[in-house]
């Protein structure tokens, strides 16, 4: 097992993929490829199973598990975010490869007004995108970027630990839920005992959460939090979709009062094969966007702020960096469109027209 995971990492693997009843594969570039031509055993991917849960008492209940996440390392090679799960009666597992590098804003190609959003005393910022879109690798060089430039503590609540951050001017504490920290909401009210600057929640997902990361971005603190949505719009919505009918009005109010940045992203192909660049939509907080946000406009509107907003403030829509990346021959026009949901399409032809 570990020889062949080895290989998958080599070979640049975002995820491993074991099966009862199929090969190991890998997702290479996007793709799901196979490593193996022989096809595991519930007996075998049971074993392999055993080896990863690092707790003795979860392990002894395994036959009992139906979904489990922890984390996993293999000394030279990476660390993994390891989901242990059951289809057809038998069990399967899927490793997401973290780098032992804790990646940068500037490896990653992010927008460069990230580095003063990294910085900021206060404010929610908000890390979207689909599931596989780097929201792990953009959070964790932020993270990066204030333990670098700032004498700052950094306190982590994630479900697993991911990324390992050594201190370097700053501090940074990192809080597993289930080992450290019972639940995401009682990590993260918590951490607003433990002096900190900056928190960082690696899933904002019920309101209890959301509460209490909103009273940190109003209390002084900037509030660093990772959620699953497609683009900025759809993010704001959601959180806002959080709060009971009667309270989203208030919501709205303080989620635009609170509210730093919000960084949507997915990930596309490079033209040259050699692996995928992200694309990313960078909302700032600027006084009109905040007012869009309190009067529940997240859709055109935003976009439009957000796009006359490009050269003065650094913010950029979708369209507007896919059109950067197509220009600078890292993605083809082809994979830019593809990219974009259909209604997005026209302001992309646009600007490629134009240029």
């Amino acid at each position: 097992m570990e020889k062949i995971i080895k290989v998958a990492v080599e070979r640049g693997a975002s995820d491993v993929h074991i099966k009862a009843g199929d090969v190991f594969r890998a997702r290479i570039d996007g793709q799901l490829v196979p490593l193996t031509k022989q096809r595991l055993t519930p007996d075998q991917t049971k074993t392999i199973a055993l080896k990863l849960i690092p707790n003795e008492l979860d392990r002894a209940r395994i036959d009992q598990l139906r979904d489990y996440d922890c984390s996993w390392g293999m000394p030279g090679v990476g660390r993994f975010r390891v989901n242990i799960l059951r289809q057809r009666s038998s069990f399967m597992i899927v490793m997401r490869v973290i780098p032992f590098t804790v990646p940068t804003l500037d490896a990653l190609g992010l927008p460069g007004a990230l580095k003063a959003v990294a910085l900021g005393e206060r404010g929610l910022v908000l890390v979207s995108g689909p599931s596989g879109s780097g929201k792990s690798h953009t959070v964790a060089a932020l993270v990066n970027h204030i333990n670098q430039e700032a004498r700052k503590h950094i306190v982590t609540v994630e479900n697993p630990i991911e990324f390992l951050h050594r201190d370097i001017n700053g501090s940074v504490t990192q809080r597993e839920v289930g080992v450290d920290t019972d639940s995401f909401a009682a990590g993260l009210r918590a951490a607003l005992r433990q002096d900190p600057d900056v928190v960082v929640v690696s899933d904002l997902r019920d309101l209890e959460t959301l509460d209490t990361a909103f009273r940190a971005a109003e209390t002084g603190h900037l509030v660093i939090a990772a959620m699953a949505a497609p683009d900025a719009g759809a993010a704001l919505s959601r959180l806002v979709a959080c709060f009971p009918p009667d309270g989203r009005e208030l919501g709205r109010v303080r989620l635009a009062e609170a509210l730093s940045a919000v960084v949507a992203q997915r990930l596309l192909p490079r033209r040259d094969g050699r692996g995928r660049v992200a694309g990313v939509e960078l909302v700032l907080a600027s006084a009109e966007v905040r007012a869009c946000i309190a009067a529940g406009d997240h859709a055109a509107r935003l976009r439009a702020l957000v796009a006359d907003g490009h050269r003065e403030l650094g913010m950029q829509t979708l369209e507007q960096h896919l059109h950067a990346l197509v220009r600078e021959e890292l993605v083809s026009a082809e994979a830019a469109r593809a990219a974009l949901p259909e209604a997005q399409r026209p302001g992309l032809e646009a600007l490629l027209a134009a240029s």
